[in-house]
């Protein structure tokens, strides 16, 4: 049986401008660093995680939403089981530091 590490990505919807994925995280799981192409709009619907920017780190905890700018490096680590939805346009691509 394969042991998830790094929260799951899926997608939900996906219309003419704009998809939606769902974010799925236990916690202690890490998403290593990467950015999107696009600005990103996420919704946090349960759980909490640290949300790890250059400049600066944010809570992230149910109910609250947040917008990522485009270009910008971010990992995010879980503390609490953790769900959410990220909002972006069609045409933005997640790229992970290699």
């Amino acid at each position: 049986m394969e042991v998830l590490e790094k929260p799951e990505l899926q997608v939900l919807e996906t219309g003419k401008s704009f998809k939606t994925l769902q974010i799925t995280a236990l916690a202690g799981m890490f998403m290593p660093t990467h950015h999107a192409t696009m600005e990103t709009v996420i919704i946090i619907q349960e759980g909490e995680a640290l949300l790890k920017m250059p400049k600066s780190d944010h809570l992230l905890k149910k109910g609250a939403s947040f917008i990522i700018a485009a270009g910008i490096e971010h990992s995010l680590e879980v503390k609490k089981d953790f769900k959410a939805i990220a909002i972006m346009a069609i045409a933005s691509e997640i790229k992970f530091k290699e």
